[in-house]
């Protein structure tokens, strides 16, 4: 639909180009849709942009399993979220890897959202280190995934892949 079109072009524009560069119009035009629609949506560029920097809901979905098969649970979801709404739940992060405000604003986001909340889901020793071990894993299926669009991994089972990777992101989870 119109804001799920908003939405995959404005990840697109704000971890592409600095904030300031970044139009209402030329969002509108990479999602087919007018300015005013994404007024209607979401009001002003930066509540767009808070709604595009909010990993919040995605880790809701990624963490909602017990640790012991948090790791399968996180490999199925992301390859889910993947083929079936064409987006990734965590990797519009790598494009923030820039010195700009809103880009390091990304990356607080994701570390507060994401690798802190999972650092305080973690038990044992290391938990903080492990949390940030985690994400990478995930960053690096969801970059693998990205690369090769119609690779092995695209003509593979989305429980054959979470066969494979999930063992060691659960190594990671348990410690």
């Amino acid at each position: 639909g119109g804001r799920n079109a908003i939405l995959r072009a404005a990840r697109r524009a704000f971890t592409l180009r600095p904030y300031a560069e970044v139009t209402l119009r030329g969002i509108a035009t990479d999602a087919g849709v007018s300015a005013s629609l994404i007024v209607k949506h979401f009001g002003s560029k930066e509540q767009l942009f808070n709604t595009v920097a909010d990993f919040g809901p995605d880790a809701d979905e990624l963490f909602t399993a017990p640790l012991g098969s948090l790791g399968r649970h996180m490999v199925l979801t992301l390859v889910r979220s993947r083929r079936e709404l064409q987006r990734d739940p965590l990797l519009r992060v790598v494009f923030s890897l820039g010195n700009t405000d809103e880009r390091s604003l990304l990356r607080d986001r994701f570390h507060e959202q994401v690798t802190a909340r999972l650092t305080t889901l973690l038990t044992g020793p290391d938990n903080a280190l492990r949390a940030e071990l985690v994400a990478g894993q995930l960053l690096g299926l969801g970059a693998t995934l990205a690369l090769h669009p119609s690779g092995a991994a695209a003509q593979t089972d989305a429980e054959r892949i979470a066969d494979l990777y999930a063992p060691g992101l659960q190594r990671l989870i348990t410690g």
